[in-house]
């Protein structure tokens, strides 16, 4: 079992980084992490139109070494770093590596799977963005057709079990749980300072999950900007909810400290009820707890509140 990790890149991934000459005039403090599952055959197009914003840098995430387009396109884009792993990881272990490739005081994550034009975020929407200093803004999303997907998401609990409401309901500025898909505009050095993803716990949409109801918790702000959006070339992406040992890792993290005081903490007492949640034999759910607990006490001032305090004021999060 690998122990919960307690600073940002955590695990070093090997990947070998070609091209990549940094824009000496940008247009705004922002990059780009594009995460590419390969097929598109917009490839150069987006690619081009990317460079067309004006964003401080791009970071092409390449889906693996055997690229055969790759050399093409290194030579025509040496402006853009294209990053190929060596190993397979997870979509957050990939951010995780394109945050430590960029050093912009923003940085925004995008697909191969979505439509790309060169007003894919303007300068003066992202400087008034940036003045705000949330740690994530959430645009709007879409298929084909201009069809909202929902991207107001809402925790509440039913019966002790975390539920996630949806809602096609946006304005500018109100809170949302979580990113849809991992897209939004990051705070890169908050994104840092909460750690990135977890990189032991696999399942996409408990990772990303995870490290939005940390930031939460810690004291940051998830938002929905109407300011500007992103329209996916095809169907919208599916997602996995399965309650595994991914989730029993999130809930452990996430619902189980109490927040006393000033610092949050795991009681020996929640043992029991933690028991009935588990996935995982005695053995092993006395490790996974221990190692929680242990997270938890290592980041204990960290916590500004904990999950019922969070949920019971989720209607006061805008401002």
């Amino acid at each position: 079992m690998d122990p919960i990790p307690s600073v940002f890149n955590a695990k070093q991934i090997n990947r070998t980084v070609l091209g990549g000459k940094k824009n000496a005039n940008p247009k705004m403090n922002v990059s780009v992490i594009l995460l590419n599952q390969g097929g598109n055959i917009l490839r150069f197009q987006n690619l081009e139109n990317l460079l067309n914003c004006g964003f401080e840098q791009i970071v092409s995430i390449e889906p693996n070494a055997e690229n055969y387009n790759l050399e093409d396109l290194v030579n025509n884009f040496p402006s853009i770093k294209f990053v190929v792993p060596q190993e397979k990881v997870t979509d957050g272990d990939l951010i995780n590596v394109g945050m430590d490739e960029c050093d912009s005081s923003y940085v925004l994550v995008l697909r191969d799977s979505l439509q790309i034009s060169n007003f894919v975020l303007s300068p003066n929407i992202a400087q008034k963005l940036i003045e705000k200093q949330d740690y994530c803004f959430v645009p709007r999303i879409f298929i084909q057709k201009n069809q909202s997907l929902p991207i107001n998401f809402s925790p509440s609990i039913y019966k002790g079990v975390l539920k996630i409401e949806t809602s096609l309901n946006v304005a500018d500025s109100i809170p949302t749980l979580y990113p849809l898909d991992f897209l939004g505009l990051y705070n890169r050095e908050k994104f840092i300072q909460l750690g990135g993803f977890d990189y032991t716990i696999k399942s996409p949409f408990w990772q990303n999950l995870d490290l939005s109801f940390r930031a939460w918790l810690w004291g940051e702000k998830i938002s929905v900007t109407t300011t500007f959006g992103l329209t996916y070339l095809n169907d919208s992406p599916i997602t996995d909810e399965t309650s595994d040992l991914n989730q029993f890792r999130f809930f452990l993290k996430n619902l189980a400290p109490i927040f006393k005081i000033d610092h949050g903490e795991i009681s020996n007492s929640s043992f029991f009820g933690t028991l009935r949640r588990s996935p995982c034999g005695f053995v092993e759910t006395v490790n996974q707890f221990k190692d929680a607990k242990n997270w938890v006490l290592k980041n204990q001032y960290r916590f500004k509140k904990d999950a019922a305090i969070l949920l019971g004021n989720w209607d006061l999060q805008t401002k």
